[in-house]
């Protein structure tokens, strides 16, 4: 097919799109439809579409140019007196689904290269288990649960767990080698990984977190031994008790230990235990910093598990795109954040204490720093240990919130990540030519 062509049918995909929404729009008003249940019907429809873009497509740069405009599209919906856009955003909650469904599809797609099975699984659960799994719960649930503002209920996450194993074990025996008791005990912790996910998401963050999750998951332990996995299984269950036992005393809600349980498997599942260290040690500090600092946001704990989940996703997608891995650039920003967090919680501190504890910190952190560096491997320190970065990057987050403390007073988070990103993603950028 010709670039011209794809490029057509790139844009009629984008038109199809609309049409279909403004058809779920005139039937939803024809046939009282409730706004819960249009939104899942363009769930499922883009969802299935989605699933075809491997063979639709014979390159890969049309299915990305109609992301891109797919996400342009989605934008102008959220735009006032949108009634096309009244389909996806009825719904009474903030949510940034539709953005982030057409992040995953790119996103995944790029990820999974030639192994389609890690983009046509991920995608397949997202669609179908999520879609039954709302359309159920809103229906027939009983028991219910919190999440954020919201609930869930457990007839929902029960009808996800067995619609994901169904579409893991039909996934993995038809597009993959895998040994029958592999792909059995592969696909329940598939399910149960992906009902844990699905659980601990809000404001539409599972169409990303779940997909991708799935993704990296399949990636690191799809090749993996029936013994390994059986263990796996175990760390992750006893993992979650462990969290349940000791989370109430540092004031975190059954949801929060959900995210924080599921955000750090996924950070032991994607990198080397040493290249964890930083950003697990940013959810110690923001605890830290909670307990003496409180910000103004409603749900911190979930704030900053998704600040760290989206950093560690785009430098994982910037190192897949540009070859050289981006993990010893992901560690500064992760110092970054880890710095910021630690400065907000010294500042309740006297000013006598405040700044040789903030410099112990420091101290501190570029130790770990030079034991996390001779733990990696050459590949991993392709542009050196870039000390004159780690020292500008610790004090920018450092300083910035001690100097500018009213600054930093509201959506702290979302302005300590873009600090602790000033310095390594344009120097990453910069390294590699890209």
């Amino acid at each position: 097919m010709s670039p011209v062509l794809q490029i057509a049918l790139a844009l009629g995909s984008v038109v199809g799109l609309m049409g279909f929404m403004a058809g779920v729009r005139h039937l939803a008003g024809t046939w009282q439809i409730g706004s819960e249940v249009q939104r899942k019907l363009v769930h499922i429809g883009t969802g299935i579409y989605a699933l075809t873009l491997p063979w639709l497509f014979p390159d890969r740069w049309p299915v990305y140019l109609l992301v891109g405009l797919t996400l342009i599209v989605m934008l102008l919906l959220r735009l006032p007196n949108s009634r096309l856009g009244a389909t996806l955003h009825s719904v009474e909650r903030q949510s940034y689904g539709d953005f982030l469904l057409a992040i995953s599809v790119g996103v995944c797609l790029f990820l999974a290269g030639d192994q389609l099975y890690l983009y046509v699984l991920p995608i397949a659960v997202l669609t179908l288990a999520d879609a039954a799994a709302a359309l159920a719960g809103s229906t027939y649930g009983t028991k219910f649960f919190r999440v954020e503002e919201g609930e869930k209920s457990l007839e929902g996450s029960a009808v996800f767990f067995t619609v994901t194993l169904l579409i893991s074990v039909i996934c993995l025996m038809l597009m993959t080698s895998f040994a029958p008791p592999n792909i059995i005990v592969l696909s329940l912790m598939v399910a149960g990984f992906g009902t844990l996910v699905e659980a601990a998401s809000w404001r539409g963050f599972d169409n990303l977190f779940l997909p991708v999750g799935l993704l990296i998951f399949l990636s690191a332990h799809g090749t993996s031994t029936l013994g390994e996995l059986v263990f796996l299984a175990a760390i992750f269950a006893l993992s979650i008790v462990a969290f349940k036992i000791v989370a109430p005393k540092f004031g975190l809600n059954a949801h929060a230990v959900r995210v924080y349980v599921t955000s750090i498997f996924l950070l032991l599942a994607v990198t080397d235990p040493q290249n964890t260290i930083f950003p697990i040690l940013v959810l110690v500090a923001h605890i830290w910093r909670r307990s003496v600092a409180p910000c103004d946001s409603k749900f911190p704990d979930l704030d900053v598990v998704a600040a760290l989940v989206l950093v560690s996703l785009g430098f994982l997608t910037l190192g897949k795109a540009t070859g050289p891995t981006a993990i010893s650039f992901y560690g500064i920003a992760a110092m970054g954040m880890l710095m910021g967090f630690c400065a907000i919680a010294a500042s309740a501190s006297r000013p006598v204490v405040r700044y040789p504890m903030v410099l112990a910190l420091a101290l501190a952190l570029f130790a770990i720093r030079e034991g996390v560096v001779r733990l990696n491997p050459d590949s991993a320190n392709w542009n050196g240990p870039m000390w004159p970065a780690v020292f500008i990057c610790v004090a920018l987050t450092a300083l910035g919130p001690m100097i500018l403390s009213r600054v930093f007073a509201t959506h702290r988070v979302v302005k300590l990540t873009f600090l602790a990103l000033l310095i390594p993603l344009p120097y990453y950028v910069i390294s590699t030519g890209f």
